[in-house]
């Protein structure tokens, strides 16, 4: 069956992967990313039946346009992957500037919600679609330096899995932790050790397949990306 699947951050690391391989599987992807040029290249290179905007998440009233827009050409989302985030800079949380505070919050976690805000009524009025929320292994446990990060994706487990348990039957909230993969925003933490993590090639042909296969029953686990 083909799925409607709409992911944020899909310009790069593991957004576009997946985007990649969801539609290479003959899927349709609705994605954003906050790069016009990223988009643009996003456009050219899969088409129709695709659709890509540039939407920077942690602005509500362009999540909401986009949203009014995209619901009404297509029906809602059969799964929607909150994907986009950025991560703070090593540091100790006293030295985070303010601005690389606030901006990773307003991206993690408000951006989160300002999908769910927008895209979920229309889910719920169907009482189909899964909603998956991207946590990290940062989500369950911490690590010095990355205070800001992790108390983003702390707060993206207990966000999920309490809107886990306000959905109607039929629907689903999970957070995944996708594990540890050798991305751009890896090698802000982890520097040259990160190219020793798990390649996002390999990676995304596991993930996407888990992802599909993720259930109503699965309402409220948090689940884990297998290495």
């Amino acid at each position: 069956m083909v799925k409607r699947i709409l992911i944020s951050g899909i310009s790069r690391g593991l957004g576009y992967a997946m985007t990649e391989q969801f539609i290479r599987e003959g899927h349709t992807v609705l994605g954003c990313a906050r790069s016009e040029a990223a988009v643009e290249k996003l456009r050219q290179k899969f088409g129709s039946p695709h659709d890509f905007a540039a939407i920077d998440v942690a602005n509500e009233q362009q999540v909401k346009t986009w949203a009014e827009r995209l619901l009404s050409q297509y029906e809602p989302p059969d799964l929607l992957i909150n994907n986009a985030a950025i991560i703070n800079y090593p540091a100790p949380l006293w030295q985070v500037p303010t601005e690389e505070f606030s901006q990773l919050m307003d991206i993690n976690i408000k951006g989160v919600f300002h999908l769910i805000r927008h895209f979920v009524p229309a889910m719920v009025e169907k009482k189909r679609g899964i909603i998956v929320n991207f946590s990290s292994g940062w989500g369950r446990s911490t690590s010095p330096e990355v205070a800001p990060y992790c108390a983003s994706k702390w707060a993206i487990e207990g966000l999920t899995r309490s809107l886990a348990q306000e959905l109607p039957d039929g629907m689903a909230a999970i957070p995944l932790n996708p594990g540890i993969i050798h991305t751009d925003m890896l090698k802000i933490s982890f520097g040259e050790e990160a190219a020793a993590y798990t390649p996002i090639s390999e990676w995304v042909k596991k993930a996407v397949p888990f992802i599909l296969q993720l259930q109503p029953t699965d309402n409220g686990i948090p689940v884990t990306v297998s290495e």
